[in-house]
Protein backbone atom coordinates (compact mmCIF):
# COMPACT_ATOMS: atom_id res chain seq x y z
CA UNK A 1 0.00 0.00 0.00
CA UNK A 2 1.03 3.28 -0.65
CA UNK A 3 -0.37 7.19 -0.08
CA UNK A 4 -0.45 9.50 -2.56
CA UNK A 5 -0.70 13.20 -1.70
CA UNK A 6 -2.52 14.14 -4.28
CA UNK A 7 -4.31 13.22 -7.98
CA UNK A 8 -1.44 13.51 -9.89
CA UNK A 9 1.00 11.29 -7.64
CA UNK A 10 -1.82 8.61 -8.08
CA UNK A 11 -1.50 8.02 -11.25
CA UNK A 12 2.11 8.47 -11.53
CA UNK A 13 1.99 5.36 -9.07
CA UNK A 14 -0.88 4.06 -10.74
CA UNK A 15 1.27 4.27 -14.30
CA UNK A 16 4.60 2.81 -12.30
CA UNK A 17 2.04 -0.62 -11.36
CA UNK A 18 2.54 -3.67 -13.66
CA UNK A 19 0.18 -3.98 -16.07
CA UNK A 20 -0.71 -7.19 -15.13
CA UNK A 21 -1.80 -6.23 -11.65
CA UNK A 22 -5.05 -5.34 -10.12
CA UNK A 23 -5.17 -1.68 -8.39
CA UNK A 24 -7.20 -0.27 -5.82
CA UNK A 25 -7.53 3.72 -4.68
CA UNK A 26 -8.81 4.04 -1.11
CA UNK A 27 -9.91 7.49 0.58
CA UNK A 28 -7.45 8.04 3.53
CA UNK A 29 -10.61 8.87 5.42
CA UNK A 30 -11.92 5.89 4.89
CA UNK A 31 -14.15 4.34 7.74
CA UNK A 32 -15.44 0.50 7.56
CA UNK A 33 -15.73 -3.23 8.10
CA UNK A 34 -12.92 -5.22 6.69
CA UNK A 35 -15.63 -7.33 4.62
CA UNK A 36 -16.97 -4.14 2.81
CA UNK A 37 -13.46 -3.68 1.73
CA UNK A 38 -13.39 -6.97 0.30
CA UNK A 39 -16.40 -7.49 -1.02
CA UNK A 40 -15.46 -3.94 -3.14
CA UNK A 41 -11.82 -4.57 -4.12
CA UNK A 42 -11.08 -8.64 -4.46
CA UNK A 43 -13.87 -9.92 -5.33
CA UNK A 44 -12.10 -11.33 -9.34
CA UNK A 45 -15.31 -11.32 -11.19
CA UNK A 46 -15.15 -7.70 -12.11
CA UNK A 47 -12.95 -5.93 -14.07
CA UNK A 48 -14.05 -2.68 -12.33
CA UNK A 49 -15.93 -2.88 -8.38
CA UNK A 50 -16.63 0.40 -6.51
CA UNK A 51 -17.91 1.09 -2.62
CA UNK A 52 -18.15 4.32 -0.91
CA UNK A 53 -14.72 5.74 -0.24
CA UNK A 54 -12.55 3.30 -2.51
CA UNK A 55 -12.24 1.97 -6.27
CA UNK A 56 -10.42 -1.17 -7.93
CA UNK A 57 -9.48 -1.75 -11.70
CA UNK A 58 -8.75 -5.44 -12.98
CA UNK A 59 -6.05 -5.25 -15.54
CA UNK A 60 -8.53 -4.86 -18.26
CA UNK A 61 -9.73 -1.38 -16.49
CA UNK A 62 -6.56 -0.35 -15.84
CA UNK A 63 -6.58 1.79 -19.17
CA UNK A 64 -9.28 3.73 -18.55
CA UNK A 65 -8.98 4.04 -14.59
CA UNK A 66 -5.92 5.80 -15.72
CA UNK A 67 -7.36 8.11 -18.44
CA UNK A 68 -10.20 8.87 -15.84
CA UNK A 69 -7.50 9.97 -13.05
CA UNK A 70 -5.38 12.26 -15.01
CA UNK A 71 -8.34 14.07 -16.60
CA UNK A 72 -8.91 14.26 -12.79
CA UNK A 73 -5.82 15.78 -12.21
CA UNK A 74 -6.14 18.44 -15.37
CA UNK A 75 -9.82 18.60 -13.98
CA UNK A 76 -8.96 20.23 -10.23
CA UNK A 77 -6.56 22.65 -12.13
CA UNK A 78 -9.30 24.04 -14.17
CA UNK A 79 -11.92 23.70 -11.68
CA UNK A 80 -14.29 21.05 -13.60
CA UNK A 81 -15.74 17.65 -11.98
CA UNK A 82 -14.00 14.81 -12.64
CA UNK A 83 -16.90 12.67 -15.22
CA UNK A 84 -16.49 13.71 -18.74
CA UNK A 85 -19.17 15.68 -19.74
CA UNK A 86 -22.60 14.49 -19.65
CA UNK A 87 -22.06 12.10 -17.22
CA UNK A 88 -24.63 11.22 -15.33
CA UNK A 89 -24.09 10.04 -11.25
CA UNK A 90 -24.78 7.12 -10.23
CA UNK A 91 -23.61 7.25 -7.09
CA UNK A 92 -23.25 9.93 -3.79
CA UNK A 93 -19.88 8.99 -3.12
CA UNK A 94 -18.32 12.56 -3.82
CA UNK A 95 -14.66 10.94 -3.14
CA UNK A 96 -12.21 10.77 -5.78
CA UNK A 97 -12.95 7.09 -6.05
CA UNK A 98 -16.54 7.12 -5.93
CA UNK A 99 -16.12 10.11 -8.69
CA UNK A 100 -13.51 7.85 -10.49
CA UNK A 101 -16.11 5.23 -10.68
CA UNK A 102 -18.91 8.00 -12.08
CA UNK A 103 -16.14 8.27 -15.03
CA UNK A 104 -15.40 5.10 -15.89
CA UNK A 105 -19.11 3.78 -16.31
CA UNK A 106 -19.65 7.32 -18.18
CA UNK A 107 -16.53 6.01 -20.44
CA UNK A 108 -18.55 2.19 -21.14
CA UNK A 109 -16.59 0.61 -18.21
CA UNK A 110 -19.07 -1.05 -16.10
CA UNK A 111 -18.51 -0.82 -12.18
CA UNK A 112 -19.61 -3.35 -10.18
CA UNK A 113 -21.24 -1.89 -6.35
CA UNK A 114 -21.74 -5.27 -4.23
CA UNK A 115 -24.88 -4.68 -1.70
CA UNK A 116 -23.00 -4.16 1.67
CA UNK A 117 -26.25 -4.75 4.04
CA UNK A 118 -25.21 -4.03 7.47
CA UNK A 119 -21.67 -3.67 6.62
CA UNK A 120 -20.43 -0.03 6.72
CA UNK A 121 -18.77 1.82 4.19
CA UNK A 122 -18.06 5.37 4.90
CA UNK A 123 -15.77 8.85 4.57
CA UNK A 124 -16.79 10.64 6.91
CA UNK A 125 -16.22 14.68 6.97
CA UNK A 126 -15.72 16.11 10.39
CA UNK A 127 -15.19 14.37 13.91
CA UNK A 128 -19.19 14.10 14.34
CA UNK A 129 -19.78 11.40 11.12
CA UNK A 130 -16.43 9.57 12.05
CA UNK A 131 -17.72 8.84 15.54
CA UNK A 132 -20.51 7.67 13.99
CA UNK A 133 -19.53 5.35 11.34
CA UNK A 134 -17.28 4.19 14.24
CA UNK A 135 -19.98 3.00 16.30
CA UNK A 136 -21.77 1.60 13.14
CA UNK A 137 -18.59 -0.62 12.61
CA UNK A 138 -18.82 -1.38 16.04
CA UNK A 139 -22.46 -2.25 16.31
CA UNK A 140 -22.05 -5.20 13.18
CA UNK A 141 -20.09 -8.06 13.74
CA UNK A 142 -18.16 -8.42 10.70
CA UNK A 143 -17.33 -12.31 10.59
CA UNK A 144 -20.85 -13.20 11.38
CA UNK A 145 -21.79 -11.33 8.50
CA UNK A 146 -19.46 -12.65 6.53
CA UNK A 147 -19.96 -16.25 7.45
CA UNK A 148 -23.76 -15.40 7.06
CA UNK A 149 -23.10 -13.89 3.36
CA UNK A 150 -21.45 -17.32 2.79
CA UNK A 151 -24.06 -19.43 2.20
CA UNK A 152 -26.27 -19.64 -1.35
CA UNK A 153 -29.62 -17.14 -1.43
CA UNK A 154 -32.78 -19.27 -2.05
CA UNK A 155 -31.77 -23.07 -1.32
CA UNK A 156 -33.02 -26.15 -0.83
CA UNK A 157 -34.51 -26.78 2.64
CA UNK A 158 -32.20 -29.82 3.56
CA UNK A 159 -29.60 -27.73 2.46
CA UNK A 160 -30.48 -24.73 4.46
CA UNK A 161 -31.49 -26.47 8.03
CA UNK A 162 -29.44 -29.81 7.40
CA UNK A 163 -26.33 -28.73 6.07
CA UNK A 164 -25.43 -25.26 5.73
CA UNK A 165 -25.54 -24.59 9.84
CA UNK A 166 -22.59 -25.86 10.25
CA UNK A 167 -20.68 -26.11 6.41
CA UNK A 168 -20.19 -22.56 6.51
CA UNK A 169 -17.75 -23.33 9.67
CA UNK A 170 -16.19 -26.46 7.53
CA UNK A 171 -15.77 -23.41 5.06
CA UNK A 172 -14.00 -21.10 7.01
CA UNK A 173 -11.78 -23.55 8.55
CA UNK A 174 -11.07 -24.67 4.70
CA UNK A 175 -10.22 -20.55 4.47
CA UNK A 176 -7.86 -20.06 7.24
CA UNK A 177 -6.08 -22.94 6.16
CA UNK A 178 -5.48 -21.41 2.57
CA UNK A 179 -7.45 -24.46 0.79
CA UNK A 180 -9.34 -23.90 -2.36
CA UNK A 181 -12.79 -24.15 -3.32
CA UNK A 182 -11.49 -26.13 -6.24
CA UNK A 183 -9.56 -28.61 -3.62
CA UNK A 184 -12.72 -28.90 -1.65
CA UNK A 185 -14.53 -29.37 -5.08
CA UNK A 186 -12.07 -32.33 -5.99
CA UNK A 187 -12.00 -33.77 -2.27
CA UNK A 188 -16.20 -33.83 -2.70
CA UNK A 189 -15.58 -35.80 -5.84
CA UNK A 190 -13.44 -38.57 -4.68
CA UNK A 191 -15.27 -38.74 -1.88
CA UNK A 192 -18.41 -39.50 -3.92
CA UNK A 193 -16.35 -42.00 -6.23
CA UNK A 194 -15.59 -44.18 -2.85
CA UNK A 195 -19.19 -44.18 -2.21
CA UNK A 196 -20.17 -45.53 -5.71
CA UNK A 197 -17.08 -47.86 -4.94
CA UNK A 198 -18.53 -48.93 -1.34
CA UNK A 199 -22.16 -49.25 -3.51
CA UNK A 200 -20.65 -52.01 -5.67
CA UNK A 201 -19.42 -54.14 -3.42
CA UNK A 202 -23.16 -55.31 -3.05
CA UNK A 203 -23.17 -55.49 0.60
CA UNK A 204 -25.07 -54.22 3.15
CA UNK A 205 -22.23 -52.89 4.86
CA UNK A 206 -20.65 -51.46 1.73
CA UNK A 207 -24.50 -49.71 1.32
CA UNK A 208 -24.21 -47.94 4.69
CA UNK A 209 -20.65 -46.45 3.88
CA UNK A 210 -22.20 -45.27 0.93
CA UNK A 211 -24.91 -43.76 1.85
CA UNK A 212 -22.73 -42.03 4.79
CA UNK A 213 -20.19 -41.23 2.56
CA UNK A 214 -22.48 -39.58 -0.29
CA UNK A 215 -24.20 -37.93 2.56
CA UNK A 216 -20.07 -36.37 3.41
CA UNK A 217 -19.89 -35.15 -0.38
CA UNK A 218 -22.79 -33.79 -0.57
CA UNK A 219 -21.66 -31.15 2.89
CA UNK A 220 -18.31 -30.77 0.49
CA UNK A 221 -20.33 -30.00 -2.47
CA UNK A 222 -22.19 -27.11 -0.28
CA UNK A 223 -18.60 -26.37 1.44
CA UNK A 224 -17.04 -25.09 -1.81
CA UNK A 225 -19.47 -22.83 -2.79
CA UNK A 226 -19.96 -21.37 0.65
CA UNK A 227 -15.60 -21.20 0.82
CA UNK A 228 -15.61 -19.49 -2.51
CA UNK A 229 -17.95 -17.24 -1.13
CA UNK A 230 -16.46 -16.93 1.96
CA UNK A 231 -12.91 -15.87 0.59
CA UNK A 232 -14.25 -14.50 -2.54
CA UNK A 233 -12.34 -17.19 -4.56
CA UNK A 234 -14.47 -17.08 -7.84
CA UNK A 235 -12.84 -18.59 -11.04
CA UNK A 236 -13.99 -19.88 -14.29
CA UNK A 237 -12.05 -23.19 -13.74
CA UNK A 238 -14.17 -23.63 -10.59
CA UNK A 239 -17.64 -23.00 -12.10
CA UNK A 240 -16.71 -25.90 -14.54
CA UNK A 241 -15.66 -28.33 -12.11
CA UNK A 242 -18.94 -28.12 -9.67
CA UNK A 243 -20.97 -27.95 -12.85
CA UNK A 244 -19.34 -31.23 -14.15
CA UNK A 245 -18.45 -32.88 -10.54
CA UNK A 246 -21.92 -32.97 -9.75
CA UNK A 247 -23.04 -34.76 -12.83
CA UNK A 248 -20.15 -36.99 -12.55
CA UNK A 249 -20.96 -37.71 -9.03
CA UNK A 250 -24.55 -38.36 -9.60
CA UNK A 251 -24.26 -40.55 -12.54
CA UNK A 252 -21.11 -42.40 -10.84
CA UNK A 253 -23.58 -43.33 -7.86
CA UNK A 254 -26.17 -44.27 -9.80
CA UNK A 255 -23.84 -47.01 -11.66
CA UNK A 256 -22.16 -48.20 -8.38
CA UNK A 257 -26.02 -49.06 -7.14
CA UNK A 258 -26.30 -51.03 -10.09
CA UNK A 259 -23.10 -52.65 -9.68
CA UNK A 260 -24.06 -53.35 -6.53
CA UNK A 261 -27.37 -55.19 -7.40
CA UNK A 262 -25.34 -57.15 -10.39
CA UNK A 263 -23.76 -59.11 -7.20
CA UNK A 264 -26.89 -59.27 -5.85
CA UNK A 265 -28.20 -60.97 -8.69
CA UNK A 266 -30.31 -57.93 -9.45
CA UNK A 267 -30.19 -56.36 -13.08
CA UNK A 268 -31.42 -52.50 -12.01
CA UNK A 269 -29.42 -50.91 -15.15
CA UNK A 270 -32.71 -50.11 -16.82
CA UNK A 271 -33.89 -48.34 -13.82
CA UNK A 272 -30.48 -46.79 -13.50
CA UNK A 273 -30.20 -45.34 -16.97
CA UNK A 274 -34.02 -44.00 -16.51
CA UNK A 275 -33.16 -42.21 -13.68
CA UNK A 276 -30.16 -40.67 -14.99
CA UNK A 277 -32.59 -39.97 -18.35
CA UNK A 278 -35.41 -38.52 -16.26
CA UNK A 279 -33.07 -36.43 -13.90
CA UNK A 280 -31.60 -35.00 -17.41
CA UNK A 281 -34.40 -34.15 -19.17
CA UNK A 282 -35.78 -32.36 -16.60
CA UNK A 283 -32.82 -29.87 -16.38
CA UNK A 284 -33.12 -29.54 -20.04
CA UNK A 285 -36.51 -28.39 -19.04
CA UNK A 286 -35.19 -25.70 -16.44
CA UNK A 287 -32.44 -24.30 -18.59
CA UNK A 288 -34.72 -23.97 -21.99
CA UNK A 289 -37.17 -22.31 -19.80
CA UNK A 290 -34.63 -19.74 -18.23
CA UNK A 291 -32.79 -19.05 -21.44
CA UNK A 292 -36.27 -18.47 -22.99
CA UNK A 293 -37.65 -16.04 -20.84
CA UNK A 294 -34.97 -14.31 -18.90
CA UNK A 295 -34.18 -11.57 -21.12
CA UNK A 296 -37.52 -11.71 -22.67
CA UNK A 297 -40.04 -8.28 -23.04
CA UNK A 298 -43.12 -8.25 -21.56
CA UNK A 299 -42.49 -10.97 -19.23
CA UNK A 300 -45.16 -11.13 -16.79
CA UNK A 301 -48.45 -13.79 -16.51
CA UNK A 302 -51.24 -13.98 -14.12
CA UNK A 303 -49.55 -17.50 -12.97
CA UNK A 304 -46.28 -15.72 -12.26
CA UNK A 305 -48.12 -13.57 -9.74
CA UNK A 306 -49.61 -16.12 -8.47
CA UNK A 307 -46.12 -17.81 -7.86
CA UNK A 308 -44.46 -14.87 -6.16
CA UNK A 309 -47.89 -14.39 -3.90
CA UNK A 310 -47.29 -17.84 -2.94
CA UNK A 311 -44.02 -17.01 -1.52
CA UNK A 312 -44.93 -14.55 0.58
CA UNK A 313 -46.23 -16.89 2.35
CA UNK A 314 -43.58 -18.79 4.24
CA UNK A 315 -44.69 -22.67 4.53
CA UNK A 316 -45.20 -22.49 0.90
CA UNK A 317 -41.68 -21.38 -0.12
CA UNK A 318 -40.24 -24.54 1.04
CA UNK A 319 -42.97 -26.68 0.55
CA UNK A 320 -42.46 -25.53 -3.22
CA UNK A 321 -38.69 -26.02 -3.07
CA UNK A 322 -39.16 -29.60 -1.94
CA UNK A 323 -41.54 -30.52 -4.39
CA UNK A 324 -39.00 -30.00 -7.23
CA UNK A 325 -36.77 -32.77 -5.09
CA UNK A 326 -33.41 -30.79 -5.21
CA UNK A 327 -30.07 -31.70 -5.28
CA UNK A 328 -29.99 -32.17 -0.98
CA UNK A 329 -33.26 -33.55 -1.22
CA UNK A 330 -32.59 -36.26 -3.75
CA UNK A 331 -29.14 -37.05 -2.72
CA UNK A 332 -30.35 -37.00 1.28
CA UNK A 333 -33.09 -39.37 0.06
CA UNK A 334 -30.78 -41.78 -1.98
CA UNK A 335 -28.41 -42.12 0.98
CA UNK A 336 -31.14 -42.98 3.36
CA UNK A 337 -32.79 -45.37 1.02
CA UNK A 338 -29.24 -46.93 0.14
CA UNK A 339 -28.05 -47.73 3.41
CA UNK A 340 -31.70 -49.68 4.48
CA UNK A 341 -33.08 -51.18 1.46
CA UNK A 342 -32.29 -52.32 -1.84
CA UNK A 343 -30.69 -50.41 -5.07
CA UNK A 344 -34.36 -51.60 -6.86
CA UNK A 345 -36.08 -49.43 -4.12
CA UNK A 346 -33.77 -46.20 -4.48
CA UNK A 347 -34.76 -46.35 -8.39
CA UNK A 348 -37.99 -46.57 -8.10
CA UNK A 349 -38.22 -43.63 -5.16
CA UNK A 350 -36.13 -41.94 -7.50
CA UNK A 351 -38.05 -42.23 -10.89
CA UNK A 352 -41.29 -41.69 -8.66
CA UNK A 353 -39.90 -38.53 -7.03
CA UNK A 354 -38.27 -37.02 -10.15
CA UNK A 355 -41.19 -38.16 -12.59
CA UNK A 356 -43.57 -35.75 -10.10
CA UNK A 357 -40.67 -33.08 -9.74
CA UNK A 358 -40.90 -32.97 -13.43
CA UNK A 359 -44.74 -33.16 -13.71
CA UNK A 360 -45.04 -30.30 -11.55
CA UNK A 361 -41.90 -28.01 -12.83
CA UNK A 362 -43.46 -28.09 -16.44
CA UNK A 363 -46.68 -27.65 -15.72
CA UNK A 364 -46.27 -24.72 -14.26
CA UNK A 365 -43.43 -23.55 -16.88
CA UNK A 366 -46.53 -24.20 -19.27
CA UNK A 367 -48.92 -22.19 -17.71
CA UNK A 368 -46.59 -19.15 -17.32
CA UNK A 369 -46.04 -19.30 -21.24
CA UNK A 370 -49.35 -19.98 -22.44
CA UNK A 371 -50.71 -17.01 -20.03
CA UNK A 372 -48.03 -14.26 -20.61
CA UNK A 373 -47.48 -12.21 -23.29
CA UNK A 374 -43.61 -12.11 -23.99
CA UNK A 375 -41.51 -11.20 -27.00
CA UNK A 376 -38.92 -13.42 -26.89
CA UNK A 377 -35.52 -11.94 -28.29
CA UNK A 378 -32.81 -12.93 -30.83
CA UNK A 379 -30.32 -13.82 -28.32
CA UNK A 380 -32.56 -16.33 -26.38
CA UNK A 381 -33.81 -17.58 -30.18
CA UNK A 382 -30.08 -18.51 -30.37
CA UNK A 383 -29.15 -20.22 -26.98
CA UNK A 384 -32.58 -22.44 -27.85
CA UNK A 385 -30.91 -23.63 -31.11
CA UNK A 386 -27.47 -24.19 -29.07
CA UNK A 387 -29.21 -25.99 -26.93
CA UNK A 388 -31.52 -27.81 -29.37
CA UNK A 389 -27.82 -29.10 -30.78
CA UNK A 390 -29.06 -29.86 -34.03
CA UNK A 391 -26.09 -31.56 -36.55
CA UNK A 392 -25.86 -31.69 -40.17
CA UNK A 393 -28.71 -33.72 -41.36
CA UNK A 394 -31.02 -31.03 -39.64
CA UNK A 395 -29.03 -28.46 -40.42
CA UNK A 396 -29.48 -29.90 -44.20
CA UNK A 397 -33.39 -30.20 -43.99
CA UNK A 398 -33.48 -26.69 -42.53
CA UNK A 399 -31.27 -25.38 -45.36
CA UNK A 400 -33.63 -26.36 -47.77
CA UNK A 401 -37.05 -26.55 -46.14
CA UNK A 402 -39.28 -24.23 -43.99
CA UNK A 403 -41.83 -25.05 -40.96
CA UNK A 404 -44.81 -22.46 -41.31
CA UNK A 405 -44.25 -19.72 -38.80
CA UNK A 406 -46.05 -19.03 -35.57
CA UNK A 407 -48.02 -20.65 -33.21
CA UNK A 408 -46.94 -24.19 -32.07
CA UNK A 409 -45.48 -25.83 -35.29
CA UNK A 410 -41.85 -26.23 -33.83
CA UNK A 411 -42.97 -27.87 -30.52
CA UNK A 412 -45.82 -30.02 -32.29
CA UNK A 413 -42.92 -31.22 -34.73
CA UNK A 414 -40.70 -31.96 -31.79
CA UNK A 415 -43.39 -33.87 -30.52
CA UNK A 416 -44.76 -35.54 -33.32
CA UNK A 417 -40.80 -36.46 -34.31
CA UNK A 418 -39.82 -37.93 -31.55
CA UNK A 419 -43.44 -39.93 -30.84
CA UNK A 420 -42.75 -41.97 -34.16
CA UNK A 421 -39.56 -42.91 -33.17
CA UNK A 422 -40.07 -43.71 -29.45
CA UNK A 423 -43.07 -45.94 -30.66
CA UNK A 424 -40.88 -47.68 -33.35
CA UNK A 425 -38.10 -48.31 -31.16
CA UNK A 426 -40.37 -49.76 -28.61
CA UNK A 427 -42.81 -51.89 -30.50
CA UNK A 428 -41.28 -52.51 -33.96
CA UNK A 429 -39.42 -56.23 -33.66
CA UNK A 430 -36.11 -55.49 -32.57
CA UNK A 431 -33.36 -55.03 -35.16
CA UNK A 432 -36.13 -54.01 -37.67
CA UNK A 433 -35.13 -51.21 -40.18
CA UNK A 434 -38.26 -49.76 -39.70
CA UNK A 435 -36.70 -48.38 -36.82
CA UNK A 436 -34.11 -47.13 -39.13
CA UNK A 437 -36.68 -45.32 -41.47
CA UNK A 438 -38.21 -43.42 -37.70
CA UNK A 439 -34.90 -42.22 -37.46
CA UNK A 440 -34.67 -40.60 -40.76
CA UNK A 441 -38.09 -39.43 -40.68
CA UNK A 442 -36.81 -37.88 -37.09
CA UNK A 443 -34.28 -36.44 -38.57
CA UNK A 444 -36.36 -34.50 -41.08
CA UNK A 445 -39.06 -33.61 -38.67
CA UNK A 446 -36.11 -32.09 -36.35
CA UNK A 447 -34.55 -30.15 -39.00
CA UNK A 448 -38.15 -28.95 -40.16
CA UNK A 449 -38.80 -27.82 -36.18
CA UNK A 450 -35.42 -25.47 -35.80
CA UNK A 451 -35.61 -24.23 -39.50
CA UNK A 452 -37.12 -20.78 -37.90
CA UNK A 453 -35.95 -18.98 -35.18
CA UNK A 454 -37.35 -20.79 -31.75
CA UNK A 455 -39.16 -17.76 -30.64
CA UNK A 456 -42.92 -18.99 -29.61
CA UNK A 457 -44.07 -19.36 -26.53
CA UNK A 458 -43.60 -23.10 -26.02
CA UNK A 459 -40.74 -23.23 -28.37
CA UNK A 460 -38.60 -23.92 -25.44
CA UNK A 461 -40.21 -27.13 -25.06
CA UNK A 462 -37.65 -28.46 -28.55
CA UNK A 463 -35.06 -29.18 -26.60
CA UNK A 464 -35.60 -30.95 -24.14
CA UNK A 465 -38.27 -32.97 -26.16
CA UNK A 466 -35.15 -33.58 -28.35
CA UNK A 467 -32.96 -34.89 -25.27
CA UNK A 468 -36.14 -37.59 -24.41
CA UNK A 469 -36.28 -38.34 -27.77
CA UNK A 470 -32.08 -39.32 -28.17
CA UNK A 471 -31.90 -40.63 -24.64
CA UNK A 472 -34.83 -42.74 -24.32
CA UNK A 473 -34.08 -44.32 -28.20
CA UNK A 474 -30.69 -45.56 -26.52
CA UNK A 475 -32.62 -47.01 -23.35
CA UNK A 476 -35.13 -48.98 -25.05
CA UNK A 477 -32.81 -50.21 -27.83
CA UNK A 478 -30.33 -51.48 -25.37
CA UNK A 479 -33.37 -52.96 -22.81
CA UNK A 480 -35.18 -54.78 -25.96
CA UNK A 481 -31.61 -55.88 -27.28
CA UNK A 482 -31.21 -58.46 -24.90
CA UNK A 483 -27.28 -58.69 -25.57
CA UNK A 484 -24.93 -59.10 -22.69
CA UNK A 485 -24.24 -55.34 -21.07
CA UNK A 486 -26.08 -53.57 -23.73
CA UNK A 487 -27.35 -51.39 -21.19
CA UNK A 488 -24.46 -50.59 -19.09
CA UNK A 489 -22.54 -49.45 -22.78
CA UNK A 490 -26.33 -47.05 -22.94
CA UNK A 491 -25.49 -45.86 -19.98
CA UNK A 492 -21.99 -44.66 -21.08
CA UNK A 493 -23.11 -43.28 -24.09
CA UNK A 494 -26.07 -41.71 -22.31
CA UNK A 495 -23.36 -40.31 -19.67
CA UNK A 496 -21.01 -38.82 -22.07
CA UNK A 497 -23.71 -37.07 -24.74
CA UNK A 498 -25.09 -35.63 -21.59
CA UNK A 499 -22.23 -33.91 -20.49
CA UNK A 500 -21.90 -32.80 -24.07
CA UNK A 501 -25.37 -31.04 -23.25
CA UNK A 502 -24.41 -29.85 -19.57
CA UNK A 503 -21.43 -28.18 -20.83
CA UNK A 504 -23.45 -26.39 -23.89
CA UNK A 505 -25.43 -25.01 -20.89
CA UNK A 506 -22.64 -23.80 -18.52
CA UNK A 507 -20.78 -21.84 -21.79
CA UNK A 508 -24.42 -20.40 -22.64
CA UNK A 509 -24.51 -19.21 -18.98
CA UNK A 510 -21.11 -18.12 -19.02
CA UNK A 511 -21.73 -16.13 -21.59
CA UNK A 512 -19.28 -17.17 -23.97
CA UNK A 513 -21.59 -19.31 -26.73
CA UNK A 514 -22.16 -22.41 -27.18
CA UNK A 515 -19.60 -25.21 -28.08
CA UNK A 516 -18.05 -24.68 -31.83
CA UNK A 517 -20.09 -26.15 -34.65
CA UNK A 518 -17.13 -28.41 -35.27
CA UNK A 519 -18.16 -30.07 -32.41
CA UNK A 520 -21.49 -30.67 -32.90
CA UNK A 521 -20.87 -31.70 -36.46
CA UNK A 522 -17.85 -33.96 -35.09
CA UNK A 523 -20.40 -35.87 -32.75
CA UNK A 524 -23.40 -36.18 -35.37
CA UNK A 525 -25.94 -33.71 -33.60
CA UNK A 526 -28.97 -35.37 -31.81
CA UNK A 527 -30.70 -36.84 -34.74
CA UNK A 528 -27.34 -38.04 -36.18
CA UNK A 529 -26.38 -39.78 -32.76
CA UNK A 530 -30.08 -41.44 -32.61
CA UNK A 531 -29.92 -42.45 -36.45
CA UNK A 532 -26.70 -44.21 -35.98
CA UNK A 533 -27.75 -46.04 -32.61
CA UNK A 534 -31.13 -47.58 -34.91
CA UNK A 535 -28.69 -48.84 -37.54
CA UNK A 536 -26.35 -50.59 -34.95
CA UNK A 537 -29.33 -52.14 -33.48
CA UNK A 538 -30.67 -53.44 -37.08
CA UNK A 539 -27.12 -54.51 -38.41
CA UNK A 540 -25.61 -56.25 -35.15
CA UNK A 541 -28.58 -58.28 -33.74
CA UNK A 542 -26.64 -61.47 -32.59
CA UNK A 543 -23.63 -61.63 -30.14
CA UNK A 544 -22.03 -59.00 -28.79
CA UNK A 545 -20.93 -56.39 -31.21
CA UNK A 546 -23.91 -53.90 -30.32
CA UNK A 547 -22.12 -53.60 -27.23
CA UNK A 548 -19.16 -53.56 -28.39
CA UNK A 549 -20.54 -50.85 -30.85
CA UNK A 550 -22.26 -48.89 -27.74
CA UNK A 551 -19.44 -48.79 -26.20
CA UNK A 552 -16.96 -47.27 -28.90
CA UNK A 553 -19.34 -44.88 -29.55
CA UNK A 554 -19.65 -43.72 -26.02
CA UNK A 555 -16.29 -43.76 -26.13
CA UNK A 556 -15.68 -41.48 -29.35
CA UNK A 557 -18.13 -39.15 -28.02
CA UNK A 558 -15.93 -39.06 -24.92
CA UNK A 559 -13.17 -38.30 -25.85
CA UNK A 560 -13.86 -35.11 -28.33
CA UNK A 561 -16.31 -33.91 -26.01
CA UNK A 562 -13.71 -34.13 -22.98
CA UNK A 563 -11.05 -32.78 -24.90
CA UNK A 564 -12.69 -29.84 -26.28
CA UNK A 565 -14.57 -29.05 -22.95
CA UNK A 566 -11.14 -29.41 -20.77
CA UNK A 567 -9.51 -26.77 -23.65
CA UNK A 568 -12.11 -24.29 -23.80
CA UNK A 569 -12.73 -24.18 -19.79
CA UNK A 570 -8.68 -24.53 -18.84
CA UNK A 571 -8.05 -21.35 -21.40
CA UNK A 572 -11.39 -19.29 -21.59
CA UNK A 573 -11.68 -16.23 -20.15
CA UNK A 574 -15.51 -16.67 -19.46
CA UNK A 575 -17.07 -15.56 -15.66
CA UNK A 576 -17.41 -18.03 -12.97
CA UNK A 577 -21.05 -18.66 -12.50
CA UNK A 578 -22.07 -18.64 -9.21
CA UNK A 579 -24.84 -17.66 -6.97
CA UNK A 580 -24.66 -15.25 -4.69
CA UNK A 581 -25.05 -15.75 -0.50
CA UNK A 582 -27.23 -13.90 1.40
CA UNK A 583 -27.52 -10.19 2.13
CA UNK A 584 -25.52 -9.12 4.98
Amino acid sequence: MTAAADASEAAELLAAVPASRRVALVDPRFVGHVHALRLGLTDPRFAAAAIPGALTAQPEARPALLRALRRAVVAVGAGSPVAPPGAEPVTEDRTVPGRLAVALDAEGTPVQRPELGSLTAAVPTGPEERVAARAAVDAVDDEAVRLRSAVKAHDGFFTTFFISPYSRYIARWCARRGLTPNQVTTASLITALIAAGSAATGTRGGYIAAGVLLLLSFVLDCTDGQLARYSLQYSTMGAWLDATFDRAKEYAYYAGLALGAARGGDDVWVLALGAMVLQACRHVVDFSFNEANHDAVSNTSPTAALSDKLDSVGWTVWLRRMIVLPIGERWAMIAVLTAVTTPRVVFYALLVGCALAACYTTAGRLLRSLTRKAQRTDRAAGALADLADSGPLAEGVAAVLRRPGGGFTAPFLAFAGAAVLVAAALFAPYGSWLTVGAAVLYAVISGLAVSRPLKGALDWLVPPVFRAAEYCTVLVLAARSDVPHAVPAAFGLVSAVAYHHYDTVYRIRGGTGAPPRWLVRTIGGHEGRTLAVTVLAALLTSGSGFTTALTALAAAVALVVLVESIRFWVSSSAPAVHDEGELA
